[in-house]
């Protein structure tokens, strides 16, 4: 098998709204905020009109999008056997992706992501782990772990004590570990944790430019690149407007955006971006070639509404 992530399992519902919303419920915009209650999370809801529901969480989005360009793939995350849980599952086998999880009677329900587009397309999210956020290490799959070229973690999935296990069990039995930082309040709550990921147990780290500057402390991009240069790894940054960046041992490669999109919405820009840079990755593409798939597909996503093509 080529990639095995291993991820928050969360059905993604999303709603549009108006900025005037995302302030009344004092959410910041473009972050995850994580919902404890589940009647908070279903007050949210009770006056949003759906526009579609669709199983998600991040590693799982980009693993989706490494089956539809032809690889062998397979993915790890914990749902609970109810409605949601088997619209899933359902989901990623539509994909012909392979799911290491058996699916039981769980205290929480599957996990859900409440994903609100303002008029901007910036996406806004209020993210009910239910028992998604409880994977364990026995959860985790040992065999299918060895069997994969490379295993793809979420920063997301560093929140509380089990999840944490089943990581460090992941990397430790791994051939090679790609992680996404996630998101900018992700790596502010687990700093040191994760700088002493990326500098020493990560072969590959995707983050965007906000991420990767609060991790290091950076003033400048520039403190970035050469921070990057100094760790022996491969470290993808996204920019935005400015494109991407791949930075391999002393190597520097840049990938402007395509210009042009009709942006409906950035739900699933990173997590595709991935999806295209490890195709490349996997298939013995150059820095460059992978970069440029990273972009492709990026760019297609934010075209639609949804983080899956």
């Amino acid at each position: 098998m080529k990639i095995l992530g291993i991820g928050n399992a969360i059905v993604d519902v999303i709603c549009k709204v108006s900025d005037d919303f995302i302030t009344k419920n004092n959410l910041t915009k473009s972050t995850m905020k994580l919902i404890f209650d589940q009647k908070e999370f279903k007050n949210l809801l009770t006056n949003l009109k759906i526009e579609k529901t669709v199983s998600g969480g991040s590693v799982a989005n980009t693993i989706v999008g490494l089956s539809q360009l032809g690889n062998e793939v397979g993915f790890i995350g914990k749902i609970n056997d109810d409605d949601l849980g088997s619209k899933y599952e359902e989901g990623l086998k539509h994909e012909k992706v392979q799911y290491f999880y058996s699916k039981k009677n769980e205290e929480l329900p599957t996990g859900t992501c409440l994903i609100l587009v303002t008029p901007d397309s910036e996406r806004t999210m209020c993210t009910f782990l239910g028992t998604a956020g409880k994977i364990s290490e026995n959860d985790v799959n040992l065999d299918a772990i060895k069997r994969s070229e490379l295993i793809l973690l979420e920063g997301y999935l560093w929140d509380e004590g089990d999840p944490k296990k089943a990581f460090e069990k992941a990397i430790q039995n791994a051939n090679k570990v790609a992680m996404s930082l996630s998101d900018q309040f992700c790596v502010d709550r687990h700093k040191p944790h994760f700088l002493e990921l990326v500098k020493n147990k990560l072969d590959i780290t995707f983050a965007n430019e906000q991420e990767i500057m609060s991790l290091i402390d950076a003033k400048s991009f520039e403190e970035v690149i050469n921070f990057s240069k100094s760790i022996d790894k491969t470290i993808i940054l996204t920019r935005g407007e400015k494109g991407a960046v791949a930075i391999r041992k002393k190597e520097v490669v840049e990938c402007g955006i395509l210009k042009g999109l009709k942006i409906v919405d950035l739900t699933g820009a990173g997590d595709l971006f991935a999806a295209g840079f490890l195709h490349g990755h996997v298939n013995n593409m150059s820095l460059k070639e992978s970069l440029n798939k990273g972009t492709e597909m990026s760019s297609k996503v934010i075209q639609q509404i949804g983080a899956r093509l």
